[in-house]
């Protein structure tokens, strides 16, 4: 079994509390979920620094690890708990969404930790900024798939489908095709889908792309034409009619907003 452990000093504790204090210090703001978190078993909480290093985390997180005391986090990062390559990871995952100022949403994970627990959990990350508006640091929540009357090997050819639709958003995304990658029929794949992220198969296609959409407007100085060609629509029009009846905005309207 893989545990990270360390003999506590005096010093040890002190420098734990200075990188909590002076993260939450730049940060302007209290975040007070942590003991909240606590109380629900199911999910994993947790907020990192600049540098990847643990400031925050619930028992969950901590138990999962073999942490007795979930303060014993403090000041690590990921690829010094979680086993190879898992660490390394979410370390790159990470410094991603600091660099691009992305979130990541439900994104189905198949998690394993060092104490032998496994299991899929939908993953959302999102960046936090001090009042400056620079990136300081990410919070996130891993949330458990509790899914009886499903098998494991069913998720994880519905997470092939769902990497094939992230990675390909700017091709053709038809059902049927999609269902036979799985092996599933055109409702089974919508079913497993809605029970998986609450909405229909064709919903979680449109909310892909527009997600790319947003990252493409926020991030980066391509045309409203370019974006829509790189997000699957060959029509511009329709790309933005789209775009705003996701958003409540037109993609022109979006990047003034968020420039």
């Amino acid at each position: 079994m893989y545990k990270y452990r360390e003999i506590p000093t005096e010093s040890a504790q002190s420098l734990k509390h200075m990188i909590k204090s002076t993260f939450f210090q730049q940060l302007g703001r209290c975040v007070v979920s942590e003991s909240l978190f606590d109380q629900v078993p199911d999910i994993v909480h947790f907020v990192k620094d600049i540098e990847g290093r643990y400031v925050s985390v619930n028992k969950t997180l901590a138990r999962r690890l073999g942490f007795e005391d979930k303060d014993e986090l403090i000041g690590k990062k990921a690829h010094e708990v979680f086993p190879s390559p898992l660490g390394d990871g979410f370390s790159a995952q990470d410094s991603n969404i600091l660099k691009t100022g992305a979130g990541i949403h439900a994104r189905l994970e198949l998690h394993i930790y060092p104490n032998g627990k496994q299991g899929w959990c939908l993953t959302y990350k999102e960046p936090l900024f001090n009042e400056q508006k620079k990136a300081v640091g990410i919070c996130g929540i891993s949330r458990d798939i509790h899914a009886p009357s499903e098998e494991r090997d069913d998720l994880a050819i519905l997470q092939k489908v769902i990497i094939h639709i992230r990675n390909n958003v700017e091709q053709p995304l038809r059902l049927p095709e999609l269902a036979e990658m799985a092996g599933l029929s055109v409702y089974q794949l919508d079913q497993r889908i809605r029970n998986l992220h609450q909405i229909s198969a064709g919903q979680f296609i449109t909310q892909t792309r527009i997600e790319k959409a947003c990252n493409l407007l926020r991030c980066t100085s391509k045309s409203i034409a370019e974006t829509a060609l790189e997000c699957g629509y060959s029509d511009q029009s329709a790309f933005s009619r789209q775009f705003k009846q996701t958003t409540g905005v037109t993609p022109k309207a979006y990047r003034q907003e968020v420039h």
